[in-house]
């Protein structure tokens, strides 16, 4: 590797802590998707949302990801809701993604499902905020 590459991997680096975490409150004790506190990180959790609403959150933070999908019985989560579970599972300071991958990349193993991502140890790039708008 040569040092303008170790550099930019330098540059990238996010050298804060990590700051996944589950509420262990709504983690799910009984059933398929059943864990307890040992599992860290990893499980089900029903999640209760603003409105009287409800999402099943299965997160985990395994293979360099912190990750969460989020899924309904009756519809997808709304933005919304998905800002809540950020605010949940994540701190209000950390960026995560939710990826629009390659059709031939697509996982479809559950019709109202959406996902959240967070690489370890990596700064999530951002675009300008003007590009998406002028702050209010």
């Amino acid at each position: 590797m040569q040092l303008v590459d170790y550099l930019m991997v330098l540059l990238m680096m996010d050298f804060q802590k990590m700051t996944f975490k589950v509420p262990e409150k709504y983690r799910v004790k009984t059933g398929a998707f059943a864990s307890d506190e040992n599992y860290g990180n990893c499980g089900a959790f029903q999640v209760h949302l603003q409105n009287s609403q409800q999402a099943l959150v299965i997160a985990s933070d395994a293979f360099g990801w912190e990750h969460v999908s989020v899924s309904r019985t009756d519809r997808c989560p709304t933005w919304d809701e998905m800002c809540q579970v950020k605010r949940i599972f994540w701190d209000e300071s950390d960026c995560v993604l939710q990826y629009h991958p390659p059709k031939n990349h697509y996982v479809n193993n559950h019709p109202y499902c959406l996902h959240l991502w967070r690489p370890v140890g990596l700064k999530i790039p951002m675009p300008p905020s003007i590009m998406v708008g002028v702050k209010g």
